[in-house]
């Protein structure tokens, strides 16, 4: 077992804290909507997968880190690191929506901001100054788009600790503010690069993978952030200075977000029916999982801060996709660490009968 275990760390997948992204926003979604018998429980799991996640994480690091530092300059693979400020942050936003705690968020936050200094710019310090660069089409995916959701994920939980933060609620607020038009500064930046490599490139559907998905999922935790700001920065003269262009963005970024939705179920179909691509499990997956929870959710704090009670119908169908989502990539994983041990486990038997 001790093997097996070293054996996963070594091959884990740099993005597989979108799992953790995927069940927190999974999570509030069903508490916000009700559904409290399955939020309470899904908090728990997270709690537990996101200890593991990280124990695997550090086993990697100490004793594998040239693998693990190969895939941290990789234009392909890096981003999917930013996973680990959004996936401590959402944990963070679930255990304060979910249970009403903040001591856990508060200590989580401060991890998060940790990890989002030092990620943010040695991952793009890295791949600036490095010599070997790839291609456009075969460098840049939907992944590098975790880093718009890694600062909204902090805007997001800082916005919800500032309620309890007396009088230093004001600079949280403007960290919270900052870090949120920092994240919509990337989106732009970013989605550029991604919509030029859609629309005039050639794309194969082979590489149309799961993290395109977070073109949406970026957007509507931007959209999220920006509602928490409102709903949360009410009597600070600086955010009331700026209401009327904070709710605007937000509204932008939420119709932006429902744009992408119908082209990405597009693609989705034109690959796996149309080119008939295998559906199987690929830890990636929870980047397709995560966009549908996050945009329960923001539809749904949208309707609430703007009003727009006809909205609401949209996040009452869209928590039951989400989790029908959530299921079937849950029970590919289970599925595939099942058969990963007993191919393990077959292995060792083979080489024993050897000796």
């Amino acid at each position: 077992m001790k093997a097996f275990i070293k054996q996963t760390a070594a091959e884990l997948f740099p993005g597989y804290f979108a799992m953790v992204m995927a069940t927190g926003a999974l999570s509030i979604a069903a508490e916000v909507l009700g559904i409290g018998w399955i939020a309470t429980p899904l908090l728990v799991s997270n709690i537990i997968v996101y200890t593991l996640l990280w124990i695997l994480t550090l086993i990697r690091l100490i004793g594998y880190f040239p693998r693990l530092a190969a895939d941290f300059a990789n234009h392909a693979k890096g981003p999917g690191f930013f996973t680990l400020i959004a996936g401590t942050c959402m944990l963070g936003s679930q255990s304060i929506i979910v249970t009403g705690s903040t001591y856990l968020a508060f200590w989580l936050w401060g991890v998060g901001l940790v990890l989002w200094l030092a990620i943010m710019y040695s991952f793009f310090t890295i791949v600036t100054v490095q010599q070997a660069t790839p291609t456009l089409e075969m460098g840049i995916n939907g992944a590098w788009l975790l880093a718009v959701v890694a600062a909204q994920s902090l805007s997001v939980l800082g916005s919800l600790l500032a309620e309890t933060m007396g009088t230093g609620k004001q600079v949280m607020l403007f960290l919270t503010l900052s870090l949120h038009l920092a994240g919509c500064m990337l989106y732009f930046i970013l989605i550029t690069l991604i919509f030029y490599r859609f629309i005039f490139l050639r794309m194969e559907h082979t590489e149309l993978t799961p993290p395109y998905w977070i073109n949406m999922g970026a957007v509507a935790i931007s959209a999220m952030a920006g509602c928490t700001l409102l709903l949360h920065g009410g009597g600070w003269q600086l955010l009331e200075s700026i209401r009327p262009f904070l709710t605007g963005f937000t509204l932008f970024f939420w119709v932006f977000g429902t744009w992408w939705t119908p082209l990405l179920v597009i693609l989705f179909i034109w690959r796996h029916l149309y080119h008939r691509y295998p559906l199987s499990y690929e830890p990636q997956q929870w980047g397709m999982v995560f966009p549908l929870a996050m945009y329960t959710i923001s539809t749904f704090y949208l309707a609430t801060v703007l009003h727009l009670d006809f909205l609401f119908f949209l996040p009452e169908v869209m928590v039951y996709v989400a989790m029908t989502a959530w299921l079937a990539v849950t029970i590919g994983l289970l599925r595939q660490v099942i058969k990963k041990y007993r191919t393990y486990v077959a292995g060792g038997k083979q080489m024993q009968s050897y000796r």
